[in-house]
């Protein structure tokens, strides 16, 4: 039986994503790992640019990619793209400004959307 490619059914990102989550350590377990991550990817879209460590950054950079890709792809009308963004930025402002100014931005672009210096 032919089996479907995952990888075309998942849009590509423009960075290499390690599959397996980084061990960083927090108090609250994988919970609070997640929260630091949504914290500091609302950080991200919000400031624009932010200074971290480089394991945090880099592991916030993969959850970064993929939101503004999947607003690229999927726009501020789909349903399921809507509660994502909603999740990961908490703040209904930054939600409005990924769709609104984030998208136009980059959905031309053939780099990355973020960069770690």
């Amino acid at each position: 039986m032919n089996q479907a490619d995952v990888s075309r059914l998942v849009p590509r990102l423009r960075i290499r994503v390690n599959p397996k989550p980084r061990r960083l350590r927090n108090p609250d377990g994988q919970e609070g790992r997640l929260n630091k991550m949504r914290q500091t990817v609302l950080g991200l879209i919000k400031y624009k640019r932010i200074e971290l460590n480089s394991n945090t950054a880099d592991e916030a950079r993969g959850y970064a990619e993929r939101l503004i890709s999947d607003a690229i792809l999927l726009g501020d009308k789909d349903r399921s793209m809507r509660e994502m963004a909603e999740h990961w930025l908490e703040e209904k402002q930054m939600v409005h400004k990924l769709f609104k100014v984030l998208v136009p931005r980059f959905e031309n672009s053939t780099a990355s959307y973020t960069k770690i210096y």
